[in-house]
């Protein structure tokens, strides 16, 4: 434990002066917390269009993980695409690699508030459409912590691949929004993966945020079998490997010329 004290004490350094420079980010700010709020009540009508109970699914359960789908893409993902680009043209990410900060240690720390700001944002959310919408109680809820666990950790990871290939922090939300695309219409967010044909469905399952979104809703409807929980786990951590795998192969820690 007395090992682990210095370097939770940096990564809490770190956080903190990255939270303040968040806090200057008026647009990345708007985006991360806006977005996620909007954007559940602007898929309402095409769900009302949709037989959910034939699915064993409500519109509180469709919005609820389309809000924490949402967080996930907006409050991780593009915020911090867009934070790594930042710190490196600025050269913040080279200085600190010449202190005692391991590069881990950096990235993590770099995005701890992020992930923070969506933990927090999906647990707000969940509890008001489960307020509001009728929602009910989670059937399994320990399948919702996992999944929304497992959704951050990816969304940080995901988030250093692509800052590893964007040039600019002016193009971060170019190259951020690739992802954000197949994710809100794939993943299960803006349409339900339980109602689109079975072999479609059955590739949407391996994108990478799909896992978290259905455990996220499995934990609500309790509709998912150890197998297919067992599946989902199997598909977000081989994404989460092969994210930080690439990471580390790829992450540029100075200014892309």
């Amino acid at each position: 434990m007395s090992a682990l004290a210095p370097a939770a004490r940096r990564l809490r350094a770190l956080a903190r002066a990255e939270l303040a420079l968040l806090g200057r980010n008026r647009g990345a700010v708007t985006t991360a917390l806006l977005m996620p709020l909007a954007l559940p009540f602007t898929v309402r009508p095409a769900v009302d269009q949709i037989d959910l109970k034939a699915e064993g699914l409500t519109v509180g359960t469709v919005t609820l993980t389309a809000a924490v789908g949402f967080s996930l893409l907006f409050a991780v993902y593009t915020s911090l695409v867009s934070a790594y680009v930042a710190r490196r043209e600025e050269l913040v990410l080279k200085r600190l690699r010449t202190g005692e900060l391991g590069d881990v240690e950096i990235l993590t720390g770099t995005a701890l508030p992020a992930v923070g700001l969506g933990l927090a944002q999906s647990l707000l959310l969940a509890a008001a459409c489960t307020a509001l919408l009728d929602a009910g109680a989670p059937k399994a809820p320990y399948l919702t912590v996992l999944g929304l666990l497992l959704g951050l950790v990816l969304s940080a990871a995901l988030a250093a691949l692509t800052a590893s290939f964007t040039r600019t922090a002016e193009s971060a939300q170019v190259t951020a929004l690739p992802l954000v695309l197949v994710s809100m219409m794939g993943s299960g967010m803006a349409i339900p993966t339980e109602i689109l044909p079975d072999r479609l469905a059955s590739v949407c399952e391996l994108l990478p945020l799909s896992p978290a979104i259905r455990l996220v809703r499995a934990g609500w409807t309790g509709e998912l079998s150890a197998y297919e929980v067992l599946g989902a786990l199997a598909t977000a951590l081989a994404w989460t490997v092969v994210a930080v795998f690439a990471v580390g192969r790829w992450f540029r820690w100075e200014p892309r010329r």
